[in-house]
């Protein structure tokens, strides 16, 4: 009972001090004495109550004291949350430009993307192309940009293929890819500048419908210069390579015309056609055996030419002759030519059936040319081209003023530049200079005479030779 009435005088104490402290949240007098009363001595353990939050800091309390207390290790599923996400919205940020811009491959795999818009493209249309191996993406805007590099609507002409489908950018990132500005890509013989605008600078002028002008004075032994002659030229011009066994390389010239304002000349041919070929097989092989043994291959690369009504007409001093050849065979042999067979030196030789149309006579033309056709470059900028020829009249009745055998010796030798391109079409330079003799004009005497021509020519349809290079393989 002395134990019982302690321990509520000292409740009643307690109770009086928090009152004066507590605000009004502690519970009656009257409520814990009857507590203490019901409750067993064994049970009257307090509860566990949770820390109360630690009060906020005050400038004038102290700061508390260092805990001794080691850090607790992270528990695990603390310690593999993801990091924080890269921030993939700024396309600014991610670009790590390069100097000089580098170019998107044309062979290779290209993807449409659209990624974070910025300033210059707001679209955010983009050509794209990585490298896994460096961890490396060119990009480039998918539309041409102005002078200030500001996207416009007009979309880039003459690229590759390209997968819509590509891969995620966030990935990328996460993976430490570099996005590079780059130009976007080009087919073989174009170069696109800063801009995404294309332009062709490799041209092919065997491939070609051209039309040209030139001035063509004539210089004849005894007579008066024609130093007031023009000459008007056009022709369509292709080739076609083929062969498995044998690589091929067959020409073909449509309308090859040459007038003369003001005068009858006339040179016309419907159509022309040859190939040549480089043999894999070797004709002869000739071993020699002085010392170690070593073998030599001997080749006869041997091709075909032939033309279809070929008409000319020529007037000397008030005489005219017209001269239509129904066909010309001929077979040839290259004594050089290039690798891809464009340019070549060779022996030309064979008959022609000859129609004259002014002694109403036919004829069998037996000829034989060495001729030679050279691109000078790889880009197609430079051509020479030379040629002699001599030809034979046979089979022919008797023409007063003139031999019963007729002879004509034509040589030319020329030259054609290309200037510049309008809408990618070249305009070339083209200068040559001519000379023949000839004794089948009746009443005309044999003279050589001299011709050289200077004139533009403009070619249509030019495309990008068989070997041009990539603009970013230069």
């Amino acid at each position: 009972m002395i134990i019982q009435a302690a321990m509520v005088g000292w409740v009643l104490l307690l109770s009086q001090v928090e009152g004066q402290s507590g605000q009004g949240e502690s519970p009656s007098e009257e409520s814990m004495v009857q507590k203490l009363r019901d409750t067993p001595d064994e049970e009257r353990s307090p509860e566990p109550v949770s820390p109360p939050a630690p009060p906020a800091a005050s400038p004038q309390a102290p700061s508390p004291a260092p805990s001794l207390v080691a850090p607790q290790a992270p528990s695990p599923a603390a310690s593999s949350a993801p990091a924080p996400a890269l921030d993939v919205t700024d396309l600014t940020g991610l670009l790590a430009p390069e100097e000089p811009q580098p170019v998107l491959r044309y062979d290779l795999p290209v993807f449409c993307v659209r990624l974070p818009p910025t300033q210059q493209v707001p679209s955010g249309q983009h050509r794209m192309q990585c490298d896994p191996a460096t961890h490396r993406c060119l990009i480039s805007p998918a539309y041409e940009l102005d002078s200030s590099g500001e996207e416009t609507r007009r979309p880039l002409l003459r690229t590759s293929y390209c997968e819509r489908s590509g891969p995620a950018l966030e990935a990328q990132v996460q993976e430490g890819y570099r996005f590079v500005p780059a130009i976007a890509d080009a087919p073989p013989g174009w170069y696109r500048d800063e801009q995404g605008r294309v332009m062709q600078f490799n041209f092919d002028l065997h491939r070609r419908f051209y039309l040209g002008g030139a001035w063509s004075p004539l210089w004849r032994r005894g007579v008066d210069a024609q130093t007031d002659r023009l000459r008007v030229d056009f022709g369509i011009q292709t080739e076609v390579p083929s062969g498995e066994e044998d690589q091929r390389l067959h020409r073909l010239a449509f309308l090859e015309t040459e007038l003369y304002p003001g005068e009858q000349n006339l040179d016309i041919t419907l159509l022309r056609y040859d190939f040549n070929v480089e043999r894999r097989v070797p004709l002869f092989r000739i071993t020699t055996f002085f010392g170690k043994p070593r073998r030599f291959d001997i080749g006869l690369n041997l091709g075909f030419w032939s033309e279809v009504l070929h008409q000319e007409v020529i007037e000397r001093e008030d005489t005219e002759l017209s001269l239509l050849t129904w066909v010309a065979l001929h077979g040839t042999l290259d004594l050089w030519h290039s690798e891809d067979l464009s340019s070549f030196v060779r022996l030309r030789a064979g008959p022609a059936l000859e129609r004259d149309r002014t002694n109403a006579l036919n004829t069998i033309v037996p000829t034989a040319a060495l001729e030679g056709d050279l691109t000078l470059d790889v880009d197609g900028f430079h051509h020479l081209f030379f040629g002699v020829e001599l030809e034979k009249v046979l089979l022919a009745e008797d023409v007063p003023g003139r031999p019963m055998r007729p002879e004509r010796l034509k040589a030319r030798v020329g030259y054609e530049l290309i200037l510049l391109a309008i809408n990618d079409q070249p305009l070339s330079l083209v200068a040559d200079g001519r000379g023949g003799w000839r004794n089948d004009m009746a009443d005309v005497s044999p003279k050589w005479e001299w011709s050289a021509n200077a004139g533009l020519r403009v070619s249509l349809w030019a495309p990008a030779r068989r070997s041009a290079p990539l603009a970013s393989a230069r």
